[in-house]
């Protein structure tokens, strides 16, 4: 056992983990964070395998755009900051839950043993060919893409200044505090 395989064990251990930890939590902004978390660990495990370009794509796409999106979408929204039971399923629904997850886990590996048959030589390429299908071939998918991600970010914010029904507009002009009268006006009449 190598170093490379030391590193990727520790790296891959702290990815699943946050990534458990994210799917498990009942706070909804330490969800968001344990989703940096591990994001940012699997770009670890990208630059221990020696993708530094992926690396930095994930650390860049993922945790640099698309956690923030989610943050900033939780600020605008009436999203619950602390513990929330809200969306908690039944006891059914997570072991239904956990068998579909435990399946596809079994499925996914026995498909990728079968394939590399327990020996597996990885080769890096060239970011040549990358950066070639990428900014030729797939930069129309990856434009309409971003335009989406700011359009749901200019909705999240324009549904946050909405007011959610009548009654919502009149308690707010209740609640406010009321206007003092000018400095001038009082002098003047006293």
């Amino acid at each position: 056992m190598t170093t490379h395989d030391v590193l990727f064990l520790l790296v891959g251990l702290i990815t699943g983990a946050s990534a458990v930890l994210s799917v498990t939590t009942k706070h909804l902004v330490h969800a968001a964070l344990w989703l940096v978390v591990s994001l940012g660990a699997l770009s670890g495990c990208y630059l221990v395998l020696g993708a530094e370009l992926v690396a930095l794509v994930q650390l860049l796409v993922y945790v640099g755009a698309v956690v923030v999106l989610v943050l900033f979408a939780l600020m605008l929204t009436h999203a619950p900051i602390g513990r929330s039971t809200a969306h908690d399923g039944s006891v059914t629904q997570r072991v239904a839950a956990l068998i579909a997850g435990a399946a596809t886990a079994a499925l996914l590996a026995a498909t990728l043993i079968s394939a590399f048959g327990g020996e597996v030589d990885v080769q890096g390429g060239s970011t040549g060919l990358l950066a070639q299908r990428l900014f030729g071939t797939w930069v129309w998918p990856f434009e309409l893409l971003s335009l989406l991600l700011l359009i749901a970010l200019v909705a999240a914010l324009a549904l946050a200044r909405l007011a959610t029904s009548p009654g919502d507009a009149v308690d707010a002009v209740a609640t406010a505090p009321p206007e003092r009268e000018p400095v001038a006006s009082r002098t003047e009449t006293s």
